[in-house]
């Protein structure tokens, strides 16, 4: 493949986006991720520049201001961004991406790259999203609560999505997500689309 293409994994928070992009990037050596920025801390497992550019506030409004980053979200009081140039860059190469970012900005993202592959990845249940929140302890009982709300509006993007799929077995969505991808990557260029 030529051009370089972007993929999409968005899903509510405690789906398990996470774990599901890092065993797809292990299987899949040519997709790029690409780093998001945020003004969030690191959490106890997570380096600086691998999982996320860790930034102050005002380091990130000044990237918003010069128009350095793709799409940006303000996500429970922190903001998230998707570095333009990094992305632009490894699209002239041929490269092909991955972005683990929220709904809307997915929505950007599939706005200014229409061929862009979105995949939404979906909880089995409310009921398990809430146990697999829980079990992180990552959060309050307030943030959890708010978390699950916010997953029951952004569950209601999936149709807006390329594809879905539902992680229930971590193995089976990751297998899914790399056919999905195998696929796209093996369209002719200009072809590519859910």
């Amino acid at each position: 493949m030529s051009n370089g293409h972007i993929f999409v994994i968005s899903a509510p928070s405690g789906s398990g986006k996470t774990t599901l992009c890092k065993e797809v990037l292990k299987k899949i050596k040519s997709l790029t991720p690409s780093v998001s920025l945020t003004t969030r801390k690191p959490r106890k497992d997570e380096k600086n520049a691998k999982d996320y550019h860790y930034v102050s506030k005002d380091a990130f409004k000044e990237e918003v201001e010069k128009g350095n980053l793709l799409e940006w979200e303000e996500n429970f009081g922190y903001f998230y961004g998707t570095p333009k140039k990094f992305v632009l860059e490894n699209l002239k190469k041929g490269k092909s991406l991955l972005l683990s970012i929220d709904v809307k900005g997915a929505m950007v993202v599939k706005e200014k790259f229409p061929e862009s592959t979105l995949i939404f990845i979906k909880p089995p249940s409310m009921k398990e999203l809430s146990k697999r929140l829980k079990t992180r302890n990552t959060d309050n009982k307030k943030d959890i609560e708010k978390r699950l709300d916010i997953a029951k509006n952004e569950l209601k993007y999936e149709k807006k999505y390329d594809y879905v799929v539902i992680n229930d077995k971590l193995e089976n969505a990751v297998s899914e997500i790399i056919s999905i991808i195998d696929n796209i990557k093996s369209l002719p260029a200009g072809r590519q689309g859910g």
